[in-house]
């Protein structure tokens, strides 16, 4: 299996996979990387999803994936307190050929936002709710330029 770089652009199932940035040594450390509309896009239409869809026989969905450089997953999206909302959230794999754009040409900045996970997940730790809206990123629905694959059309 080929090891993949993941992109997760949903701030709370971030803090969710990392717990606040506390889980383990190799999650302590939170990056905001903004990447070029075209990147996303480009990664979006060369994906695979991560399971076979119910159209596809697993042969052919596996030579689908095997073949792609970017995979795709819906997960749950999540609450302050790590619940599974109704609603999913993407992640996208990028295989070597992908990274490689990733890394050279589709990054335009990079944040540390580790300070902004742990203050929230201290306050969400006490119960200060209100305080925490205040803080978390502002997130935006991406409208793509075509039809993407979701949870809904497999």
């Amino acid at each position: 299996m080929t090891r993949m770089t993941w992109i997760k652009p949903s701030f709370l199932w971030m803090m969710y996979r990392s717990n606040w940035a506390r889980k383990d040594i190799g999650q302590q450390r939170i990056l905001a990387i903004d990447i070029s509309h075209e990147g996303f896009e480009w990664a979006l239409t060369h994906a695979a999803l991560s399971h076979c869809p119910p159209h596809m026989t697993h042969e052919e969905w596996r030579k689908w994936k095997d073949a792609s450089p970017v995979v795709i997953q819906w997960d749950p999206e999540r609450d302050l307190l790590f619940r599974p909302l109704a609603h999913r959230s993407l992640q996208i794999g990028l295989g070597p050929t992908a990274v490689n754009l990733y890394v050279n040409d589709w990054i335009r900045n990079i944040t540390d936002v580790t300070p902004l996970a742990k203050s929230v997940g201290v306050l969400v730790d006490a119960g200060r709710y209100d305080e925490v809206l205040d803080l978390l990123p502002v997130e935006k629905i991406f409208e793509p330029s075509f039809k993407m694959i979701t949870p809904e059309n497999t």
